[in-house]
């Protein structure tokens, strides 16, 4: 085989895995415009199933539900992360191999066995203090476990491209600590911590086992609503209401990148 051939074949196995990959986003945002009742078939182009989006309480509910949770969820990650990578930065040069697999646990944690033993907690810590009833607060709680070890791997990963000398050169400035997190770290890091934000507020719209088991009667999110409207087939509502999902992730997805790859001037 000539090098050409090679470089042939692996463009060919690119474009199929792609091709295998957005094939069926494709599809469903497609079946989205149909103008059937059913998505057995197409047969023309329609926005009637966004327009009954728009009328339909039970979906707009899980719409302002799902967007709270992977707001406030993110915000509070984002703080809190800063935080635990800025001081795994500080103490990098000491032995901290437990501190890494305890942020790196629950990236690999399966959702099912995180999701369990979030629901067991929280419903145990209801029954003895009367607290923390299955609702959107846990949801929000869960989600934020989660989230704050990618945002504190961001964080840790930005803090460890700066050269260190910089700091020494904002001690000998005479900056004090509030000046020089004001001054030269949040500014240094803001690309990290907005590109951190939308990777959170990602995982948290696109979540459903743990949102399914933290989860009250009120506090349904859109991928809540779907897995129990799917139930009874799939309609172009409900590639509709997928459609926009993606578009929502893909436009943070975006954001993201965009902004980690970007650098202060």
């Amino acid at each position: 085989m000539t090098k050409r051939t090679f470089r042939r074949a692996l463009a060919g196995f690119w474009w199929l895995t792609l091709l295998f990959l957005y094939l069926p986003l494709a599809v469903v945002a497609l079946f989205s415009f149909n103008a059937a009742n059913s998505a057995a078939s197409f047969t023309g182009f329609s926005l009637r199933w966004y327009e009954r989006l728009l009328g339909n309480e039970e979906i707009l509910s899980a719409l302002a539900n799902s967007l709270v949770l992977a707001i406030v969820s993110s915000l509070i990650a984002l703080g809190v992360g800063c935080l635990i990578g800025y001081g795994m930065y500080r103490h990098r040069h000491r032995k901290l191999g437990w501190l890494i697999v305890l942020i790196y646990l629950p990236i690999v944690l399966p959702d099912i066995v995180f999701g369990i033993s979030e629901m067991a907690f929280f419903v145990k810590l209801h029954e003895l203090t009367g607290l923390l009833q299955p609702g959107l607060g846990t949801m929000i709680i869960a989600h934020v476990t989660f989230q704050i070890p990618f945002v504190a791997l961001i964080v840790y990963s930005r803090f460890v491209g700066l050269d260190p000398t910089l700091f020494e050169a904002a001690k000998d400035l005479y900056a004090s600590p509030a000046k020089r997190a004001r001054h030269f770290m949040l500014p240094t890091i803001k690309p990290a911590l907005i590109s951190a934000f939308f990777l959170s507020f990602t995982l948290s719209v696109d979540d459903f086992v743990i949102s399914f088991f933290t989860a009250g009667p009120e506090s349904a999110t859109l991928p809540i609503y779907i897995w129990g409207a799917i139930k009874k087939g799939v309609s172009p509502e409900i590639n509709a209401i997928a459609t926009l999902m993606l578009g929502a992730v893909a436009v943070a997805a975006i954001l993201s990148l965009v902004f980690s790859r970007r650098r202060p001037a």
